[in-house]
Order: C-alpha cells, then sequence, then structure tokens
C-alpha cells in the first residue's frame, strides 16, 4: 500500500491510499487520519486495501495537495547508521572517533513535518542550511525492550526524509552536552509511506536498498545506496525502545545515507561533501543553502517508478 496524507481536515489532514501512478487518491472510510489507523493498524487494514484499489480509479491529485505523511508524530528519533558519513567527518576535521558499539541516535523536533512541495523557511543563510536524504520508518506500538528479531514486526511503514540542518550551530550545540535544538529545525518527508511489500526484494535485512538520488538547483548531487547502514532499522528499534515504549507513530530515521564509493555515487549532504574536498583538496569549496536554493529528492523501485513521490522544496528566509 501507498498511503499518503492530503493537507485537508485539519492539522492532521486526511488520510488517502494513493493509486500506483502517484496520480489519484482515495479517502479511507472511518479512518480519517494516518495516526488514526496506526493507532489500530489491523482493524483500519481492511479500509485501506479497499481505498488502494480505488485509487486507481479515485480523484486527481496535484503534487501541492499532499501534506508530509504525518504532519506531525509522537516522536522522531533520527539515527547514524552509515559509518562511512562519520568516518568522512572524523578525517575532514580531525576529530577522535566516538567510541561505542551502539547505534548513534538522537531526539529531534516531531510535532511538525514539512509537507514536501512547501517552501522551507529559515531564519539566515549564515546558519550554515544544509540537507540531509535518509530513509526512515514508522513503527507500530513498540514495547519496551523489544529485541531487534522482534523489531521489524512493528514496521508500519517506509518513508523518505530531508533533515535539514543549521551546520554552524551544530558544533556550538554539540559542545553543551545538551544535544541539538537550533541547529535541528523541523523535517520534511516525501509525500507517500509505503509498505514494505512495496520495496520487495529492496527491502532486506531492515535496510531500504536502493539509491537516494539528491538534486541541488537541478544538477545532480549524489545517488547512494541505503544498503551501506552498518545498524538496520531494527536494531534501531531496539536501541531505541531499550528503557521506552516506543507509541505507534514513532518515526526513526537511517541518518545520511552516505556510501564508501562516495566519488561515484556521491552524497546526500552539503557537509559530507564539503568533507571530502578537505581531505582531497585541503579546504572545502561548496557551498552551503542560500534562500531561492532548490533540493530535490527521489528514490526509484526496482521498477523504475518513483517509490515515496518526491520531496522538491525550495529554501526561503523565514518571515
Amino acid at each position: 500500500m501507498r498511503l499518503a496524507t492530503l493537507k485537508r481536515g485539519g492539522r492532521d489532514g486526511t488520510l488517502v491510499a494513493v493509486s500506483a501512478d502517484g496520480a489519484r487518491v482515495s479517502e479511507v472510510p472511518g479512518w480519517a487520519t494516518l495516526q488514526a489507523a496506526l493507532d489500530d493498524w489491523d482493524a483500519a487494514l481492511p479500509a485501506m486495501r479497499d481505498a488502494t484499489h480505488a485509487a486507481e480509479q479515485g480523484e486527481p491529485v496535484d503534487p501541492t495537495d499532499f501534506a508530509a505523511p504525518l504532519p506531525r508524530a509522537w516522536q522522531w528519533l533520527d539515527g547514524s547508521a552509515f559509518p562511512t558519513h562519520g568516518e568522512l567527518m572524523q578525517r575532514a576535521f580531525n576529530l577522535p572517533p566516538i567510541e561505542t558499539d551502539k547505534p548513534l541516535m538522537y531526539q529531534g523536533m516531531s510535532h511538525h513535518f514539512i509537507a514536501p512541495t512547501d517552501d522551507v523557511p529559515l531564519p539566515s543563510a549564515a546558519d550554515g542550511i544544509d540537507f540531509e536524504g535518509e530513509f526512515g520508518v514508522i513503527t507500530s506500538d513498540v514495547p519496551m525492550g523489544c529485541s531487534a528479531e522482534d523489531a521489524l514486526a512493528h514496521v508500519r511503514l517506509v518513508v523518505m526524509i530531508n533533515d535539514w540542518s543549521l551546520r554552524a550551530i551544530a558544533p556550538v550545540e554539540m559542545k553543551t552536552g545538551f544535544g541539538w535544538v537550533q541547529a535541528k529545525p523541523a523535517c520534511s518527508m516525501a509525500p507517500f509511506a509505503v509498505t514494505t511489500d512495496l520495496l520487495g526484494e529492496a527491502w532486506h535485512d531492515g535496510r531500504v536498498c536502493l539509491p537516494l538520488t539528491v538534486e541541488v538547483n537541478g544538477e545532480w548531487f549524489g545517488s547512494p545506496l541505503g544498503h551501506a547502514m552498518a545498524y538496520g532499522f531494527h536494531d534501531l528499534i531496539a536501541h531505541a525502545a531499550h528503557s521506552r515504549s516506543l507509541a505507534a507513530g514513532t518515526i526513526i530515521g537511517s541518518g545520511t545515507v552516505s556510501n564508501r564509493e562516495h566519488d561515484q555515487v556521491g552524497s546526500t549532504c552539503i557537509s559530507e561533501r564539503r568533507a571530502i574536498e578537505m581531505i582531497n583538496h585541503g579546504m572545502p569549496k561548496t557551498g552551503f543553502l542560500g534562500s531561492g536554493d532548490r533540493v530535490r529528492m527521489e528514490t526509484r523501485g526496482t521498477d523504475g517508478a518513483l517509490l515515496f513521490g518526491t520531496l522538491d522544496q525550495r529554501v526561503v528566509a523565514a518571515a
């Protein structure tokens, strides 16, 4: 199933199923929002399946009609599961390795996810505006102490995320030891949340084994593959649930998608490209974003079709 939320019906929007080509939708009778369906997934399944069939002849939809699948969520937990990304940053900035045998994860802002074609207002280009292309999962209720072996049963949907970051602020906040607040504004989410069966063989070992392609101002930036996670989503879920339960509708991110073959496949964030430039040339060449810059992200399935729809957004100065 491919599910989405339309920008109507209140702050949490209106749940719809989406046709295979992404051009038509059908509301899900009895289930107003995606969060309501996640809260009682088994009961909602028949209606969502019927709506999926109906969507093939459903209401035409414009890409600008879509909100984020979850316009607001109970919890957003972002991992950093691609080791190449961390290693490049450590080499470029001469940082010591992080000594841990556990996944890296922080808890970010969850009360607002930006719609996939909406402008992204940010305070100042001087803050070092960057994007981060990620895959994510949306969970059912996860009990405290859930094991990695049991965790994949709690994955309800897979999503694609742009985790906006303000690089000039991040190191200052990290030094406090209290984590990020100002450096991590609202994330954006691609329009379609999909069940794992739509990924087919590309959903393997708790990983999305597909390229996440990024363009900046119409030029290709990178297409690294999601298979290179040191920890799969089952590991990330188990880590998050070690000492707390997770509510249905919790979103867990993979962190910046990054591959060792970055010279061929590129990157999904500016900071990583700048780190590569520092390693290779002694100084960064690529600048961060400013007002008017546009970032586009998409992932194509094994059949070549857009899996999550398209994130296509412009950075603007906050009013």
